[in-house]
């Protein structure tokens, strides 16, 4: 029983660590990006149970084993224990493992189209930088775009461009641009340059500002002020500035505003703002050393967020505005609202840890105008809660709100947003798209509060009283009958609450609680979203997704899931997408960058070639003809009762419809390869192969087949495998059909015949592993038929296996055993080695080489004379290396004392030339000196001729048996020997020039 127990405890232990040793191991695989590996990673953080349980396993296994050591019974109830324990861990390491498929929201572009195919694409590139910043607008809407949300952020920029009256305004580094929405690239634009003057350039760079990025004048605000002006701010150089700009003349109409409170300080800091009855709503962190905050800075006096004692907003990052019009048919009698959007770093406390930064959604009421005695020029409706966008199934929060949109509905109970998520971790690169409702926000700020904890400062449920009014409620018909006409008459004991109560507990969930798309490995930046009815009466979303490396994604929401139906290429060089506007009445999308402005049809529908193409694209915008034969945008036509169209299934409408597919021919010797090639349009259909009408069943090492993403490969083709082979690509549940061949495989060459004289050939010879295209007539295909060729041909041809084999190849030349594929082998490996062995011995002689001539080159001394006669010459020698030339005594020498000689020559000599060949020696010195008379080890008995040769100093030394002085021996000798003097105690120099020795 002891044993049992024993064995129980050490498996609970063993089972409990083993589930946090694989956790830990699937948290370090991570930066694959596996949602399991997350899923592994918020168990290890969230699960704070399993320490429990683990422990309670070791404190039973010691129990077992203290009872089996002193012998005391144990109780049943005791092993009923250990046995619970250890069901508890195996099943939550088995919860742990993700046994479970995963969601199909990773969804891949159905097609791919690159910046060389682009169609109807215009682009616009002044002379700055930064296209950041849109506008877009129609000549009819100008008022009612004065009070509307921000362009390219919050709303479908006005609707549209309408009839060529429309126009897109471009906010850039230094400069603002009119351009034409039909055609942004059609004529010179209208431009007003705003540059930051020298003086404030240096001023910011001695604010320790980069140069080439932030000491420049980039416009963040651009939008419609009332019916004749727009209002545009600045960063100025990190002192922000704003103006007035004349729409008709487009000129700046009046001097420049303090934009301090108006506009960020740093161009890379988050920012949306928005013009409201000409009153402006604006939230960043305006100045580099401030903290965010959320204003409205016109008309005065200004309103702000709170920061003590408790702060609204902890280091947010904004992204977008939008305005609500609430008031509008309000039965209550309620205010318009404003929400902003933005992530921030999380305080509240949950169950599974806190969490570095959260995505948030802040409401305040339009005509909030502050407290009387408390909240003075403080918001008294600010209010803010989480959104929250997960994979639940596996633990993935996407906590970084990076774009938002706004779709307005027919009434403000409609509203619907759109954001864009990421991750926190930097290294790893994940999107998803998540879709939230008003309703659902509406819910979340009537809920219950959070409140702070003084000492700790973090954040929990809130279970107290709440005063009446609500406390962030806007004015209603209610308050207005209690006397409270504006947020100056609410109560003390409301604002106090509010001041402490900004945060709700709830957290806004997206709609069907999921994710529309998940899309790993890639990073979204902004979207703008289009409402467009199809043939089947429905509207759908169509979503233009801007990333990271400058593509564009074009998806359709098809009932709670995002289908992208291509992905287009907008930049030769990779760079961000940062804004995004939509035409409807253009049919347009315009997108901006850092390097320029690109225009873009809403749908390219001619580029769909068949049936199947334009249907399984799923695309709202375009319909197969019937009658013409070609895919077209739908509202180019009014009779749509030829159009077919399925936007649910894709995959249905084309039943009747036949596809020409031309049929080749391949004729290919026994123990050949051949590659069958079926390029398939669609990413996301996968092909499908058959041999005389049986599907090919298995690709295995044995099969002789290959199935890759541009044909069916036959590797070492046998008889059997000759037949008619068809390609179909399957997609969505359909069969579509591709490519088909008829293929030859010969088991010998036929004779070769010569050609008769008297009957003219028909055809020239073709090769027998060449390829032929054919047109024949195959069932349930459309093909045209090639010229006929002559009956003579055709009936003298032989026809194995109900082919038509080629006419009769030419003489082959005689084919060498020697040119083998195992000899040619044999002959590559041994030129290899034979090159690798010269490249060796090249190597180590240019290293001996370097190691002699390298150092200290250029030092030169003159060695003491020697004794040993080595014909009379001798070769000045280095300092650094002996390699120069060596003094080898030949026979019948004997040890004469003699000195150096410097003698004359056009050239170097060598110790092996002839003697005859050398000048005439003058006559040589009396005797060597002793050996004192050596300075800085050089003899100081020189030659008395001295000559530069060509320019340079490599002179010929020989060694003179005369014993003859020449005059001029002492008058050198005593030059040098005062020189040498003078030099004892002076450094040579390393490396001094040649021409000085």
């Amino acid at each position: 029983m002891c044993k049992v127990r024993d064995l129980i405890s050490f498996l609970s232990v063993l089972c409990c660590w083993g589930r946090i040793v694989i956790i830990q191991l699937c948290h370090e695989s991570c930066a694959y990006f596996n949602p399991t590996c997350f899923h592994w990673k918020e168990h290890a953080l969230k699960r704070e149970t399993t320490d429990h349980i683990c422990s309670g396993a070791m404190r039973g296994a010691s129990v077992a084993r203290l009872s089996s050591r002193t012998g005391l019974p144990v109780m049943a109830t005791h092993d009923a224990l250990l046995l619970l324990v250890l069901w508890l861990c195996c099943v939550s390491a088995w919860g742990g493992y993700p046994f479970r498929p995963p969601l199909e929201l990773d969804v891949t572009p159905r097609t791919t189209v690159f910046a060389s195919g682009l169609l109807g694409c215009e682009r616009f590139q002044g002379s700055v930088v930064n296209y950041s910043t849109l506008l877009l607008e129609e000549k009819g809407e100008r008022v009612e775009k004065a009070g509307e949300a921000q362009g390219g952020e919050e709303g479908e920029a006005g609707g549209a461009a309408g009839g060529g009256g429309g126009v897109l305004y471009v906010g850039a580094r230094g400069a603002v641009y009119a351009l034409q929405a039909n055609n942004i690239s059609a004529s010179p634009p209208r431009t007003i340059e705003w540059e930051a003057p020298v003086d404030q350039k240096k001023q910011c760079l001695n604010k320790g500002r980069d140069n080439k990025t932030e000491c420049f004048n980039h416009i963040r605000f651009l939008q419609r002020f009332n019916s004749t002006h727009l209002y545009t701010c600045g960063t100025h150089a990190f002192k922000p500035l704003c103006a007035y700009i004349d729409a008709d003349k487009f000129q700046i109409s009046s001097g420049f505003e303090e934009g301090r409170e108006k506009c960020p300080y740093d161009p890379a800091k988050g920012y949306t703002g928005l013009l409201i009855d000409e009153q402006m709503y604006t939230a960043t962190q305006y100045e580099f050393r401030s903290s965010p905050d959320i204003k409205r800075n016109s008309p005065t006096p200004t309103i702000k967020t709170e920061e003590a004692p408790t702060r609204w907003l902890l280091e947010a990052d904004f992204v977008g505005s939008a305005l609500v019009r609430e008031s509008l048919n309000s039965s209550v009698g309620d205010d318009d609202k404003i929400y902003f959007f933005f992530t921030e770093k999380s305080q509240e406390q949950t169950a599974f840890g806190g969490q570095g930064r959260v995505a948030r959604v802040a409401r305040i009421c339009k005509g909030d105008r502050g407290g009387h005695l408390t909240l003075q020029r403080k918001w008294t409706s600010f209010l803010k809660a989480r959104l929250t966008c997960s994979l639940h199934d596996y633990q993935l929060h996407f906590n970084v709100l990076r774009s938002i949109f706004t779709i307005r509905g027919v009434s403000a109970q409609d509203t619907l947003f759109y954001g864009i998520f990421g991750l926190e971790w930097k290294n790893v690169k994940a999107s998803a798209i998540c879709q939230y409702s008003i309703g659902d926000m509406w819910q979340v700020f009537e809920g219950p509060y959070m409140e702070s904890q003084d000492t700790s400062f973090k954040w929990s449920e809130y279970t107290g009283k709440t005063p009446e009014p609500r406390p962030g409620s806007c004015i209603t018909d209610r308050l207005r009958a209690k006397g409270m006409n504006s947020s100056f008459d609410l109560p003390d004991d409301v604002l106090h609450f509010v001041r402490r109560h900004p945060l709700m507990f709830q957290q806004v969930q997206p709609r069907l609680q999921r994710p529309l798309l998940f899309k790993r490995s890639t990073d979204y930046t902004q979207l703008a979203v289009h409402s467009q009815p199809a043939l089947d009466g429905h509207t759908y979303s169509v979503l233009f997704i801007g990333t990271d490396e400058g593509w564009l994604h074009r998806a359709v929401e098809v009932e709670g899931h995002l289908h992208i139906i291509e992905e287009l290429q907008l930049f030769e060089q990779a760079q961000p997408v940062d804004s995004i506007v939509i035409s409807g009445t253009q049919r347009s999308v315009y997108v901006g960058s850092a390097s320029e402005v690109v225009q873009l049809p809403m749908s390219t529908c001619g580029r769909y070639a068949s049936c199947y193409d334009c249907v399984f694209s799923r695309d709202p915008f375009c319909a197969w003809d019937g009658d013409g034969e070609q895919c077209v945008e739908v509202s180019t036509h009014s009779d749509r009762s030829n159009l077919t169209q399925d936007i649910q299934q894709g995959n249905r409408g084309c039943e009747n419809e036949t596809a020409d597919v031309l049929q080749r021919r391949r004729s290919v010797m026994q123990g050949d390869d051949v590659l069958l090639q079926c390029e398939l349009s669609s990413n996301v259909a996968s092909p499908e192969w058959t041999l005389d009408g049986v599907r090919l069943q298995g690709y295995g090492l044995d099969s002789g087949f290959r199935v890759g993403t541009d044909g069916l490969l036959l590797i070492s083709v046998r008889p059997e495998q000759s037949g008619h082979y068809r390609c179909f690509a399957l997609e969505n549940g359909a069969r579509m059909p591709m490519a088909a061949y008829e293929v030859a495989v010969l088991t010998e060459r036929p004779p070769v015949h010569p050609p008769d004289p008297a009957v003219e050939p028909t055809q020239p010879p073709e090769d027998l592993a060449g390829t032929e295209d054919l047109t024949t007539q195959q069932p349930g295909l459309h093909t045209s038929r090639p010229p006929s060729q002559s009956s003579t041909s055709s009936a003298t041809r032989p026809q194995p296996h109900s082919l038509t084999p080629p006419p009769p190849a030419p003489p082959l030349l005689p084919r060498s055993d020697f040119l083998s594929l195992k000899n040619m082998e044999a002959m590559y490996l041994s030129l290899v080695t034979i090159l690798g062995g010269l490249c060796l011995v090249l190597t180590v002689v240019l290293l001996y080489v370097g190691f002699c001539v390298s150092g200290r080159r250029g030092k030169y001394s003159l060695s003491r004379a020697q004794r040993h006669r080595c014909g009379g010459a001798l070769e000045l020698r280095t300092v650094s290396s002996h390699c120069n030339g060596t003094c080898r005594p030949g026979r019948g020498d004997s040890h004469v004392d003699g000195l150096l000689q410097i003698v004359p020559g056009e050239g170097q000599a060598s110790p092996n030339k002839d003697h005859a060949l050398l000048p005439p020696a003058p006559p040589l010195p009396p005797p060597p000196v002793t050996e004192a008379e050596f300075a800085n080890g050089l003899a100081a008995t020189l030659p008395s001729v001295l000559r530069k040769m060509n320019g340079n100093s490599y002179v010929l030394l020989r060694q003179s048996e005369s014993e003859s002085t020449s005059p001029l021996y002492y008058s050198f000798t005593e030059e040098l020997s005062r020189i040498l003097e003078k030099r004892k105690h002076t450094q040579l120099v390393s490396k001094p020039d040649e021409s000085s020795v």
